[in-house]
């Protein structure tokens, strides 16, 4: 139980980075647009140095992104895992406890008919 608690401690904590890389992604490209946009003759009246450094602070959060995102995916895969584990624990504690249960299906009384072949047989 511990375990699994954990890893969705651990699994919250990825998601909560994904969202700050991406709002940090947002805020460069948001940045590199303002200088676009805004500010005349863009290229040359801003030094190289702002615009290298918008654009390696995008990609790099760009790359974050995927990383956490694939973390994301390892952690799901193991709470998924370990959750199926317990489940298959509880069950055998109950079937040992209680005996193999076996499902029946459902009997009917009579069978049922559809409302298009009642209407078909009352017409003739």
């Amino acid at each position: 139980m511990e375990e699994i608690v954990r890893i969705q401690c651990d699994a919250r904590c990825v998601r909560r980075a994904v969202w700050l890389m991406a709002i940090l992604a947002a805020l460069a490209a948001f940045g590199l647009g303002y200088g676009v946009i805004l500010v005349d003759n863009f290229p040359n009246n801003v030094p190289q140095f702002i615009i290298n450094t918008f654009g390696v602070l995008a990609v790099s959060w760009l790359i974050c992104i995927l990383a956490f995102a694939g973390l994301g995916m390892v952690y799901r895969w193991k709470l998924d895992r370990r959750r199926e584990e317990c489940r298959q624990i509880v069950t055998r504690l109950l079937e040992s406890r209680l005996g193999k249960t076996v499902v029946t299906p459902l009997q009917f009384a009579e069978p049922i008919v559809s409302a298009s072949r009642m209407r078909a047989t009352s017409m003739s």
